[in-house]
This record gives C-alpha cells, structure tokens and sequence, in this order.
C-alpha cells in the first residue's frame, strides 16, 4: 500500500474523530509525530499497512497478556459469535467465567460484569456510598480509575499525558466528593481521614500504580491503607484493572497479600473485548439491584462472545505461563539496566515495565512528573524507527506478554541504542 493511501486512513479518521482518535493517547500528541496505521497482529508483532512489522510492547494497554490472535481465545471467540446473542438473559459463559475469577481472587464473594473499567470503577464506589452512608472518596495524586467525573481529580494516563487539569465539564460540586492523597504515603492519607471524621467511604487504589508509570507500592504501604479503612469504618478499593490476573494469578492482592473489600477488574477477563467487573464480599455486592437498592444495569453486560474471550484466556494463563512471564520481564528489566541508558531507570512488577528518564524510578506521581518527556519522546522515535512499538508516553507502563519469548526480549533490547 502506498504512502499516499497511508496518509488518507489518518486524513479520514481526522475528520471523523476529536483529534483522529477514539483515545486520546493515541494521537501521539506526549511524543510528537503520526502514529502508524495497525491492521494486524499475531502473538508479540503487529503489522501496519505497509506491512512493517514492529514487536508490540504497548498489548492494547494490558488486556493482551497471551499476544495477539491466541489460537484458544481466537477459537472460543469463534465459537460464541456462531451461536448468536447476546440473548439478554443470563448465560453459562457468565457463570463459567465468574466462577473462575472468584477461585482465583476469594474476596470476590459476588461479581457484576459490567462494559468497562470506568463503569467498574463508578459502580463500586456507588456501591461503596450505599454500604457507608458517607460521600467522601479518596483517591491518590496519578491514580487513573477510568473518566467518571468524580474520578477524575489529579489523574493519570491520558489525562497526565495530556497535562489536563481534571476534566473541563465536571462539576465543582462533583470534584469536592473526591480527596486526594499521594500514593505511597500513609501520612497523607490518615491526614484526610482526621480533617474528615465519619465522612469517608472509601479508598480506592491501585495497588500498582500503572497509569504514572509503573511504580510500586512500598512495603506496609498496602496493609496500611487496609489497616486505615478498617479502623475508620471505610471501605477499601482495588483497582485491579491493570494488575488483575497480571501481576500474580490472583492479582496484586494476592502477591501483597492484603485482601480489598471490593476489586475492580477489567482489560485481562475479556482477553482483549471490552469488559469489566466489579466485586467483594457478598454482604456488599447483594446491595447491588435486584437483590438491594444500589441501580446499576447494562443492555450487553456479560456478552457471550466476550465472556468467551475472557475465559479461554483465564484458562490459559496456567502456573507455568506466570513463570514464563516473570523470567521474560526480568530479562528485559535486566537487559534494559545493563545499557545504562543516559538519565533513565527501570521500575519492574510483575511484566509491568516503565522506562523512567530520571536517575532512579519514582515513589509517586510529582517524582513520576519530574521525568524529562522530551527524552523519552526522542527515546520513543528511536525505538520505533528499529521495530519496536512502545505506549507513547512516559506515564503508560509497558505490556510483556507470554508471547514475548527469548528472540522477542533480545531484539527489543537490541533496539535500545
């Protein structure tokens, strides 16, 4: 295909979508330059249409921890597509999927399939409100929890890409709901519950955080924020959009240890579909209508062919593929430290990487904020014009997926001038 016909796709898009995009990150705009055009993948490589090859290190942002086009996924998606619905009722592939997801994360009693991470993220904390009485939140300074309004305070992701201050159209009213604490610091969020006595409901958290860059919780901080909760009568939230069934076979909340009174899920369970889910102990979830007061519905929650896609998934992600992942990221984080690359560092957890351009990875958003974005996006450019597609910005994490063998690892890292 012509460079001509190339230039036409993204002329076509520009004048279809705000910015050409359906995403806001995808317009490049934190690294400058066009994005290619993807048409197809398969495993770790994805082709553009010229018919370029690149290894793929951004994997649909998370879901696509098998690579693209598994033959099981690829067949179980198939196989639910031919025998039509979505019928409007509920349906085995909900069951069979539900039931998977609550023997690998026990403090799931009771689950929602709902369409994405953001009306996961809005439905527990609706949920969370209920069971309290209260209306307070709070969330950490980078965290990204989706775009519902009220999330949307000091976010991560696109919006720290983008440099937005929260969102334009959300009600001041709406934002005060939301306090803001810094991640890795109890202080900060003892300090909120003490100038808010009785009025919060919740704290939600990456365990992770993903969405600043990969940076880790550090030790306590997690159980901290359990025991914080516990002793104020609030409700704690993991959003385990990301780290679900990532980081360790049970999430984030099994490899730390610390159990969550509900969980937020998405990206993985539908292998790459849109879905998510929210869910905790049964005393919470039958809050939810028909069985209690708290409204949440959703014409196509628990399609079939999505269902489908997110179990063929699950089931393959046996115990020797997370030692796969693990052995491979570690490659990668070791390959990447050893060429000393100028000014930059690596953070790891799990086969979530971040290549940060300052002198040591960060502890928390305003470190994360004070990496140098003109370094990476000249990083970024170099990569990609030697195959390798990253997320273009440095406040995204990067995916390695089961796909990524040896071969994989090593080129990427030969890449790296």
């Amino acid at each position: 295909m012509t460079v001509a016909a190339r230039i036409d796709w993204r002329e076509r898009a520009a004048n279809l979508f705000p910015g050409g995009v359906n995403s806001p990150v995808r317009a490049y705009r934190a690294v400058g330059g066009q994005p290619p055009v993807l048409v197809r993948g398969d495993g770790a490589y994805v082709w553009d249409e010229a018919g370029r090859r690149y290894i793929d290190c951004v994997g649909a942002f998370g879901p696509l921890l098998l690579g693209h086009a598994h033959p099981g996924m690829v067949e179980a998606v198939k196989g639910a597509a031919e025998a039509g619905g979505p019928f409007g009722v509920t349906g085995p592939g909900e069951v069979r999927l539900a039931e998977l997801i609550r023997s690998r994360m026990p403090s799931i009693e009771r689950i929602r399939f709902v369409n994405s991470g953001t009306e996961a993220a809005m439905s527990a904390l609706r949920v969370a409100r209920a069971a309290t009485g209260r209306d307070l939140v709070v969330k950490f300074e980078g965290g990204y929890h989706g775009h519902a309004d009220s999330l949307l305070v000091e976010a991560g992701s696109g919006a720290a890409t983008l440099s937005i201050p929260g969102s334009a159209g959300v009600a001041a009213s709406v934002a005060r709901q939301t306090l803001v604490a810094s991640y890795n610091d109890l202080d900060s969020v003892a300090a909120l519950f003490a100038s808010h006595p009785g009025q919060i409901a919740a704290v939600i958290v990456e365990p992770v955080a993903a969405n600043m860059g990969v940076v880790a919780p550090i030790d306590g901080f997690l159980h901290g924020l359990r025991d914080i909760t516990a002793r104020s009568g609030a409700l704690l939230i993991f959003d385990e959009v990301i780290t679900g069934f990532r980081v360790a076979p049970g999430g984030a909340q099994e490899l730390f240890g610390v159990v969550p009174d509900l969980t937020v899920l998405g990206k993985i369970i539908g292998g790459g579909l849109p879905v998510g889910a929210y869910g905790g102990r049964a005393a919470l979830m039958d809050l939810v209508a028909p069985s209690g007061p708290v409204y949440q519905a959703g014409t196509l929650s628990g399609h079939p062919v999505v269902m489908a896609a997110g179990e063929a998934t699950l089931r393959a992600l046996t115990s020797d593929v997370y030692v796969l992942l693990e052995q491979q990221a570690a490659r990668l984080e070791a390959g990447i430290a050893a060429k000393r690359i100028e000014g930059a560092s690596v953070a790891r957890v799990g086969s979530l990487i971040t290549v940060f351009f300052r002198d040591r990875p960060p502890r928390d958003f305003r470190e994360a904020k004070s990496s140098n974005t003109e370094a990476f996006g000249r990083f970024f450019h170099s990569m990609l014009a030697a195959g390798v597609i990253l997320p273009p910005s440095q406040f995204e994490a990067w995916f390695v997926s089961a796909a990524h063998d040896a071969v994989v690892i090593d080129a990427t890292l030969e890449a790296i001038s």
